[in-house]
């Protein structure tokens, strides 16, 4: 997926430092990954340590996650349910349809008719086949976790969903394949959760704390709403012109309180190590986020320069490149 803040590119980098600062091997080690998103990091480490905790407040990262961390196992029945849903006729009294594509009437067209009648076809048919029992909770969010990003890639929208294109663009008229969301397979039982970061933190405990937190004022739920929707597939009446729907407003989007949340996550962390990814242009400055860490332990910050992540290519940037922080605490 084509996700804001995505750490792919760096992931190396991450994972080099995370490795060196920690020292010694990492399979006896717990390793939480408190603000996921599409689980990027946790996925690197969970074919390293003991155990990955994953955690994010949005649905759609949930499900994600859900599947590429917490299923460890092989599912003997996966290519052969893919393959149903691919060949299921399309139905045409579905949420997506109705509601996000131009041919309904709802003057949205944030996928073509087939595709959001095929994601419709897909989305009641894994819930039906979930409440019939005929698949269990890993295979569930291993076929909701693949519809989620076959979807995306469908999407007619410049990488976000805060608004649709005006008209399809080659990507988004092709046919929709649902591909498998394919998942590391080993012997370790990992946990996933889908709450407030600060909430969590005061129940769980490890050995390395990763922190990826929003960078700025731009609210991931609003970016991703539609995402939301085909995972929750529930009934609302979608907003405005885009169709939004009510989200999550996250403290670390919003810049008078981004820092106490900052530091009463550091604070309530029963983690020996923690590192924060962060760009240099967050809401918080490095001198900030300094200030706070060393009060807990030992500080120390490492950089990386790359190039800047666009949502689109009519917005303008201050630069090409932005540089990333890595601050790390030895609590």
């Amino acid at each position: 997926m084509n996700y804001i803040g995505s750490k792919v590119k760096l992931s190396q980098w991450i994972k080099d430092e995370i490795t060196q600062r920690v020292g010694g091997a990492l399979h006896d080690k717990v390793f939480c990954d408190i603000f996921a998103g599409t689980g990027t990091i946790g996925r690197i480490f969970k074919k390293l340590v003991k155990k990955v905790i994953s955690n994010d407040i949005e649905e759609y990262s949930y499900v994600i996650c859900r599947n590429y961390i917490q299923n460890h196992k092989y599912i003997p029945s996966a290519s052969v349910l893919l393959q149903e849903l691919n060949l299921l006729p399309l139905r045409e009294d579905g949420f997506i349809y109705k509601n996000y594509c131009l041919g309904s009437g709802s003057n949205r067209q944030y996928f073509s008719d087939e595709n959001g009648k095929k994601i419709d076809t897909a989305r009641i048919a894994i819930n039906d086949w979930k409440q019939m029992g005929k698949i269990d909770d890993d295979t569930y969010y291993f076929l909701l976790s693949s519809l989620l990003e076959s979807a995306d890639k469908v999407a007619n929208t410049a990488s976000v969903y805060g608004a649709f294109l005006k008209n399809l663009k080659p990507y988004a008229q092709k046919p929709m394949n649902i591909l498998p969301s394919t998942f590391e397979l080993n012997d370790n039982r990992h946990e996933v959760y889908r709450e407030e970061s600060n909430v969590l933190i005061r129940k769980i405990r490890g050995d390395i704390l990763y922190l990826d937190p929003p960078y700025n004022e731009r609210q991931y739920g609003a970016n991703y709403h539609i995402l939301n929707t085909i995972a929750k597939y529930d009934n609302f009446i979608p907003e405005g012109k885009t169709g939004m729907r009510r989200y999550y407003r996250s403290n670390y989007c919003k810049k008078q309180k981004v820092l106490g949340s900052f530091e009463d996550l550091i604070k309530y962390a029963d983690f020996k190590y923690i590192f924060l990814s962060y760009n240099n242009e967050g809401l918080m400055s490095k001198d900030e986020i300094r200030h706070i860490m060393q009060k807990y332990g030992k500080y120390d910050l490492v950089k990386k320069e790359h190039q800047r992540y666009k949502a689109d290519n009519k917005r303008e940037y201050k630069a090409n490149s932005t540089f990333e922080y890595l601050h790390i605490l030895h609590k």
